[in-house]
């Protein structure tokens, strides 16, 4: 049986061709310093850029050739995202802990304060809560990634959530 060639074939052959060209816009001058690129945020973080120098057997035979400095696109959100490793709400000063945080006082003082969050004492669950939003246990993480065992919450792999409307 022969398959025939369609417009839409054509079509998303033509979104492949262009996709790596979206990817890849670069101002400024290729390979300086001064480079900048933005990204989809499809992929986090960025996939490696493309070297396009050369490396000789000798520093001068070789070309330098700087990765493009990724930059937000324009009109993108104002994102601030701050990890902290093993603390909680204890250890700021802003909520009466003993380390000063002079910033986070005076975000916090302007009425700005994130309560909503998960505390977790290893590296791999506090990244699945933060990736996530949920519970590092509801997000299969009770232990890190080598530790995973049979057995619910620690399996390392996020199960499968029913999501609730909002009337119900």
């Amino acid at each position: 049986m022969r398959k025939s060639f369609t417009s839409g074939h054509a079509l998303i052959f033509f979104f492949l061709a262009i996709t790596p060209a979206l990817a890849q816009n670069i101002t400024g001058v290729p390979g300086s310093p001064s480079a900048t690129t933005t990204i989809t945020g499809e992929q986090l973080p960025a996939p490696p850029q493309k070297f396009g120098g050369k490396i000789g057997r000798e520093a001068t035979q070789s070309k330098p050739y700087w990765p493009a400095r990724i930059v937000p696109p324009k009109g993108a959100p104002n994102v601030l995202l701050i990890i902290t490793d093993d603390s909680g709400y204890g250890v700021p000063s802003t909520f009466g802990g003993v380390i000063p945080t002079p910033a986070l006082d005076r975000i916090a003082r302007n009425g700005l304060r994130y309560t909503n969050f998960h505390s977790t004492a290893l590296c791999s669950p506090a990244r699945a809560a933060l990736i996530t939003g949920r519970n590092h246990h509801s997000a299969g993480f009770g232990v890190v990634a080598e530790q995973q065992r049979a057995i619910p919450a620690m399996t390392a792999s996020l199960p499968r959530i029913r999501l609730r409307s909002a009337g119900s």
